[in-house]
């Protein structure tokens, strides 16, 4: 295996060393189970086979030697009670011959000397043991003792030199069997140390790879990565070790240069901001030398303005009483317009100097009860109401944090113009309702008027759009627009409701109480007329209350 073969990905690389060390380790495993079988079957054979054959050897002489010794006491004595050994002896002999062939089946040279033994002791039996039986029981003691001799004698040693020699070659047999079985123990602790080293060779193999295949590579690329977030995005950014590593230092230098043009991109934006503020200051500072000069502007058509137009007013008021049905008709007419311009551009004064100041000179922002502010509407237009046969009612309204003499001018104004804007022969009806919609109250001022058709909703707000002459409605044309910009300065927003049946549905939304800070502290301007006739204060209704005059 050739671990450093170019292009070879770390993935590869690591699989064909653990493919390696699997191979190994799998044929180590398969020569350990041989030799352990091996081993076990060595150590069957001491146990079961070796050691009871050199047991069963000892009780084969055994009983060879009491079949010896009962046929000697028989010759002394004749008894025929002394023969019992001999019998027993050789039943006894002719069960262990038949065990230990079973036992022996694997040793041949067990078998050959067991088989030497069996002959022996078959012809000792017919040579001597049967003849000084037969000849004991037939003549007597003294005959079959006759019989016994050192030559008899020897031919039983021949038997148990039979029976040392398998005892012998039994033992060899064993012997062999345990050297083979410490071979194999001996074989088996090879086989384990060779897989120990195995294990600890690929270990440290796999531990130099991953040092020079993987830490390295990712310490240098660390490092590279740590100068860029420095701040050197200039810095290229170059991969070493497996395909993988320079893919990915491929990728974190792609970023690095999108970083980098993108904080290029920054800087430019940067500087065109800059440039975009210094042009917004000089703007800002612009439109504060214009407020300055539209405050300026203000104080003059609130006083030096005014006094002039007085005078005008004035006169051509006393010109039309003075000198009324004097002159011709049309010198009449001559000064009915002027004294109707001069008035006309009296309220549009009033009006655009209370617009201008709506959200500039402020009292304050305070609690609020828009029931008690609905009672000084229905004050401020009881001469319209009784006027035109109108009746204003309202429900039970919130109370919500704002400027109290805004609020009753905004609802001054819907309420004015929901009477103005009346139709012929039909008394107004105007009803003034509130609901909590999440965290606003939608208030709405409902009348039974000539309505407004759907394409003129948003140009109603407009300040100076008007959608009748003012021969037949008269007003500035400032009403709707100061409504606008007072919700707007209490954070709401107000719209027309299209779909209602009749008339028209102004709504409006305010910030629950809580939900608005304070707002500036100065002065409130008096509540604007929009040309409608106004009364002297009245009694103020309360929820469920109807204010209604006929």
């Amino acid at each position: 295996m050739n671990a450093d073969r170019p292009g070879w990905t770390l993935r590869r690389r690591v699989g064909a060393l653990l493919t390696v060390v699997l191979v190994l380790l799998l044929g180590l495993a398969v020569a350990e189970a041989l030799v352990a079988a091996k081993n076990r079957q060595d150590i069957d054979a001491v146990m079961v086979r070796s050691g009871p054959l050199r047991v069963q050897g000892q009780e084969l002489l055994s009983a060879l030697l009491d079949q010896e010794t009962s046929v000697r006491g028989y010759a002394v004595n004749g008894d025929g009670k002394d023969l019992a050994p001999y019998e027993a002896g050789l039943t006894r002999e002719r069960d262990l011959v038949a065990s230990m062939r079973d036992l022996a089946g694997d040793y041949p040279g067990v078998l050959r000397a067991l088989t030497v033994v069996e002959e022996r002791a078959a012809q000792w039996r017919a040579t001597v043991a049967e003849p000084v039986i037969t000849t004991t029981g037939r003549s007597g003691p003294t005959a079959g003792q006759a019989l016994i001799t050192d030559q008899t004698r020897q031919r039983f040693d021949g038997v148990r030199g039979a029976v040392d020699t398998l005892q012998d070659e039994i033992q060899t047999v064993r012997q062999q069997t345990a050297d083979r079985v410490n071979e194999t123990s001996n074989l088996l602790v090879v086989l384990l140390i060779a897989a120990a080293l195995v294990v600890a060779v690929a270990g440290a193999l796999l531990l130099l790879s991953l040092d020079r295949m993987l830490i390295r590579p990712l310490a240098a690329l660390a490092g590279q990565v740590r100068e860029v977030a420095a701040g050197d995005y200039r810095h290229h950014i170059e991969g070493a070790g497996p395909p993988e590593f320079r893919r990915l230092a491929d990728d974190v230098d792609a970023m690095r240069q999108k970083i980098a043009q993108e904080l290029d991109e920054v800087r430019q934006a940067q500087e065109r901001i800059e440039w975009v503020n210094s042009q917004l200051q000089k703007q800002a500072e612009e439109l504060t030398r214009s407020n300055r000069d539209l405050e300026q502007f203000a104080y003059v058509a609130s006083h030096d303005l005014q006094e002039p137009l007085r005078k005008v007013a004035s006169f051509c008021q006393l010109l039309q009483r003075r000198y009324a049905g004097q002159l011709d008709e049309r010198a009449d007419q001559y000064i009915a317009f002027a004294v109707d311009g001069a008035q006309r551009m009296q309220r549009l004064i009033n009006d655009l100097l209370a617009f201008s100041r709506i959200g500039r000179l402020a009292t304050g922002f305070t609690e609020v009860d828009l029931n008690k502010a609905m009672g000084d509407v229905a004050a401020q237009t009881e001469a319209a109401r009784q006027y035109a046969d109108a009746e204003l009612t309202w429900d039970e309204l919130p109370v919500i944090r704002g400027e109290e003499p805004l609020l009753t001018n905004l609802l001054a104004n819907l309420v004015s113009n929901s009477i103005k804007f009346r139709r012929p022969d039909v008394p107004p009806r105007v009803h003034v309702s509130a609901r909590l919609v999440d965290d606003e109250w939608e208030i709405t001022c409902r009348d039974n008027g000539i309505g407004i058709e759907p394409e003129f909703v948003d140009k109603i707000f407009v300040i100076f759009q008007r959608l009748h002459s003012k021969d037949a409605y008269p007003g500035t044309g400032i009403g709707l627009a100061i409504v606008k910009k007072i919700v707007e300065y209490h954070g709401g927003r107000v719209w027309v409701d299209t779909g209602a049946d009749e008339g028209t549905a102004v709504r409006f939304t305010l910030p629950a109480a809580g939900a608005v800070d304070a707002g500036p502290v100065g002065r409130q301007p008096d509540p604007v007329s929009d040309g409608t006739p106004e009364g002297a204060a009245g009694d103020a209704a309360t929820d469920g209350m109807k204010e209604t005059v006929g």
